[in-house]
């Protein structure tokens, strides 16, 4: 299948600066296809994690037919199951929608007090130099609590998002040593990207995992890269072609618990 390769880059103009993405740069954030399009059922792979990986090896997004969570780290890709558990991905497998980037260190602190998601989120924000670029986060070290979710392979006609969600099967984790991989984005990629942040979890030993409702931190340590550069890789098949975007889809149903 073909994927039309689309330009969305923050802070350059492509007819000024001449500007061309290369798969070897590493202050981009790479993704595959929109939040919006799968927000609206479109299941369906378009990039195999292969050449996912040549785009980064770092990152989030979910598999063919809506087949469980993904969660890349330090260059493996991992699917996390309906059942909650993580398995290695070949590369043969495809993907509707996936962000990745090569994770650089651009600053990094240890936070040592207990926390809530929520209130990890507001510390975030005052960790970050601006709410208008994407970042990426890596948050490693001890939970005292997580609670995850996956989600099951969806059939055709696949329903939207928010109602597979619904049943989406929970799992919960105590005093877990893991890693939170996930991505900030400005508000005004809503539609393109999940605005906010948007976080999976594997566990240390890359047994376990999903994509993060809850969690409580006990010790962590908390590693920022900046990506000013977006680059998106658009299908191209009759099924995007034709879907009605018209009517905005709720990019925050993709964080319900």
């Amino acid at each position: 299948m073909r994927v039309a390769r689309t330009f969305f880059l923050l802070g350059f103009l492509i007819s000024a600066h001449g500007y061309l993405y290369s798969a070897d740069q590493r202050d981009v954030l790479f993704q595959v296809s929109t939040i919006g399009s799968l927000l609206k059922g479109l299941y369906d792979g378009n990039m195999s994690c292969g050449e996912l990986k040549q785009h980064g090896d770092f990152g989030l997004g979910t598999f063919d037919h809506l087949d469980g969570e993904m969660i890349v780290v330090d260059g493996m890709v991992f699917q996390i199951r309906s059942d909650g558990k993580a398995l290695p991905v070949p590369d043969g497998i495809t993907t509707p929608f996936a962000v990745v980037t090569f994770f650089d260190r651009d600053s990094s602190m240890v936070l040592e007090r207990p926390m809530d998601y929520v209130n990890l989120q507001h510390f975030l924000d005052t960790s970050i130099q601006t709410r208008n670029i994407p970042y990426a986060l890596k948050i490693e070290g001890k939970f005292t609590y997580m609670k995850t979710r996956s989600v099951p392979k969806q059939n055709k006609p696949y329903l939207p998002l928010v109602e597979v969600i619904k049943v989406q099967p929970v799992f919960q984790f105590r005093d877990v040593p893991g890693v939170m991989v996930g991505f900030r984005s400005p508000d005004y990629l809503e539609g393109v990207n999940v605005p906010g942040y948007h976080f999976h979890f594997i566990t240390d030993d890359r047994s376990a995992g999903g994509h993060v409702l809850e969690c409580l931190i006990e010790r962590v340590i908390i590693t920022i890269d900046s990506t000013p550069n977006f680059f998106m890789a658009l299908p191209e098949d009759d099924t995007f072609f034709q879907t009605d975007f018209g009517e905005k889809a709720n990019a925050a149903g993709i964080k319900m618990e």
